[in-house]
């Protein structure tokens, strides 16, 4: 069985050492989704939820959940994001959120590109719950990593 690496020799979890690691340029995308009711996607569509403008919200928040993503995250690595950005597409009662997250580091952004899209979606569920208790998030997952030499 591979080692852990958030594992030491001695069973105890750790933080991944990775300062004798190169920088790399690092790109993450994380895409999920949320099913919704039509009378609820109207609702979005037409900016009448009552606490405001879902998909802008929405991207305030997952922005931000990428942006803390190490607070988040016990082991995960602080990270100077150089950006972050989250797209919605609804379609037949589903909307679709896509984070794409951005950095020069040590070591890779989807923590952060996987925080951003689920509470980008948590936001939408929150904004929406008053009018549609049958919302249901699923994969959420990541799509694509890549890491280039600086």
């Amino acid at each position: 069985m591979k080692r852990l690496s958030h594992v030491s020799s001695d069973g105890r979890v750790r933080m991944v050492d990775v300062s004798a690691k190169p920088h790399s340029f690092r790109t993450a995308i994380a895409t999920g989704k949320i099913k919704i009711k039509r009378a609820t996607a109207n609702a979005i569509s037409g900016n009448r939820i009552g606490k405001g403008n879902v998909f802008a919200t929405a991207q305030i928040a997952g922005i931000q959940a990428a942006k803390r993503a190490a607070e988040l995250i016990p082991l995960c690595h602080p990270l100077p994001l150089s950006n972050v950005e989250i797209d919605f597409a609804m379609k037949s009662g589903v909307v679709s959120a896509t984070c794409s997250a951005r950095t020069t580091a040590q070591t890779g952004v989807e923590m952060e590109a996987l925080a951003g899209v689920a509470i980008a979606l948590l936001t939408i569920y929150d904004m929406c719950k008053a009018i549609d208790k049958e919302m249901e998030i699923s994969d959420v997952r990541l799509m694509k990593k890549e890491k280039r030499p600086v």
